[in-house]
């Protein structure tokens, strides 16, 4: 195996408090042995690595792969900023803290980072399960303060109910929180920066409050009342043995849910690397076996790569 091949990657796991127990039962990851609520599927952010585990790169990790092989990055980027995107499992089997991202003006101004634009791809739902998008009416600043000094601010919190298959895209400014007993895919741009506004007076692993950080939340959300926009268009081609369907698209990445049970083309042209989580079944790619809960990394210039096997697949570019 050369060095242009799909490569098969091992995640970074998180153990926040309000993890579950699926992404180990469910989709094999072997990460720690408490809550597990992240994988870090492919990333090359230094606070959650991801590493390659097949062919001549095995035991590296990918940041140190791209490092040598900027062009496995494709022309259509920045080879001295690595890897502009991060792909997670997010398994909440607790609700997740009410919070923000800015955006990369703000960002990199206050924190010297990418700033933080998101969607997710929703892959199961406990009945009644929602997730938080923006407000349910326009807010102000003494509006928001004078809720947390009351604690009734999730009053003015937009509540949307969530299936499978559900996707939502989240832009920098949106207050937003996945709700308990949902199971989602994130796809993000390659940043750590959250702003966390809400978080049901939880107590952290040293035993106080986790921190809130309004005042900068409050420099970058949008008082405006929920993202209408916020439901991408859903387009949906369908092919011998196969449909594609569009489930993201904006600036920074775009995705496509590929339901496969016969042999499929996947284009890893000269422009843009590709990613692909395998969310249901099994697969080859050349000699690449894939399954339930696999991440590779095919690198721009592979070529016309072919799946085969009968398998849900996300496939990601930046």
């Amino acid at each position: 195996m050369g060095d242009m091949y799909p490569m098969l990657l091992s995640p970074c796991g998180k153990d926040y408090l309000w993890g579950g127990t699926r992404l180990r039962d469910e989709y094999g990851k072997l990460c720690g042995s408490g809550p597990l609520a992240e994988t870090w599927e492919c990333s090359v952010h230094p606070d959650g690595l991801s590493t390659v585990r097949n062919g001549c790169f095995a035991g590296e990790t990918l940041r140190e792969v791209l490092s040598r092989h900027p062009e496995f990055l494709g022309t259509g980027g920045d080879p001295a900023e690595g890897l502009p995107i991060l792909v997670k499992f997010i398994d909440a089997a607790q609700d997740l803290s009410i919070q923000v991202h800015p955006d990369d003006a703000y960002a990199m101004c206050a924190e010297g980072s990418r700033g933080k634009t998101e969607m997710w791809y929703v892959l199961d739902a406990a009945e009644g399960a929602e997730i938080v998008l923006g407000f349910e009416h326009p807010v102000t600043e003494e509006i928001i303060r004078e809720a947390h000094k009351k604690g009734d601010f999730r009053r003015h919190l937009h509540y949307v109910p969530v299936k499978k298959g559900d996707s939502f895209y989240i832009p920098p400014g949106t207050v937003h929180a996945v709700g308990a007993g949902i199971l989602l895919v994130e796809i993000q741009e390659s940043s750590n920066l959250t702003y966390r506004v809400y978080d049901y007076d939880r107590i952290g692993p040293d035993g106080k409050k986790r921190e809130l950080h309004l005042d900068k939340a409050l420099e970058v959300m949008r008082m405006n009342s929920s993202s209408a926009h916020a439901r991408p268009g859903r387009v949906v081609r369908y092919e011998p043995g196969c449909s594609k369907e569009t489930v993201c698209r904006c600036r920074y990445f775009e995705a496509e849910a590929i339901r496969f049970s016969e042999e499929v083309s996947l284009e890893a042209g000269q422009e843009a690397c590709r990613i692909l989580l395998c969310l249901e079944g099994a697969g080859k790619i050349g000699e690449v076996s894939f399954k339930k809960g696999d991440c590779l990394f095919l690198p721009a210039g592979y070529g016309g790569a072919r799946a085969e096997g009968r398998a849900v697949l996300l496939n990601i570019r930046n």
